[in-house]
């Protein structure tokens, strides 16, 4: 379910278009892995960003940002757009082997220059999606204690 756009004031320490990069045929599982256990999915190192700019667009203080960070080893510190509380257990892995799209619970990021969130994640949206796809919707499925 597509809500209004919602930017929460969030600005990216460094600017970054979803729009360009997949444009250039890179795929969200380019940058977003999904280690074991599978749970999340988060920020690329900053080498990976350095893949590539080594030698594309190497006069911008943007990258110059990036580079350092790769060089230092220190993380930016990029401002996550969703975040579920800590009482809703979600998998990605779970999510990517039933068929679930990251446009699904994202937006159609593919499209964007700037990420905000446009897709809500509340219980109504999770238990009408998990009732369309017939997964689960007993508490469990996403209440489960995790040790």
């Amino acid at each position: 379910m597509l809500v209004a756009a919602m930017s929460y004031g969030q600005q990216q320490p460094v600017p970054y278009s979803h729009k360009a990069h997949l444009a250039l045929g890179l795929k969200c599982q380019s940058c977003h892995w999904n280690s074991d256990p599978g749970e999340s999915m988060g920020f690329p190192p900053e080498r990976v960003c350095m893949s590539c700019h080594q030698s594309v667009k190497t006069d911008s203080p943007h990258i110059a940002k990036v580079a350092a960070a790769a060089r230092e080893n220190k993380p930016i510190a990029w401002v996550r757009v969703y975040r579920l509380p800590d009482y809703v257990y979600f998998s990605h892995r779970v999510h990517i082997t039933a068929g679930t799209t990251c446009e699904r619970c994202h937006g159609p990021v593919r499209e964007r220059d700037v990420i905000t969130k446009e897709v809500s994640h509340d219980m109504k949206a999770c238990l009408a999606c998990h009732t369309a796809t017939k997964a689960r919707i007993d508490c469990a499925a996403c209440h489960e204690e995790r040790g």
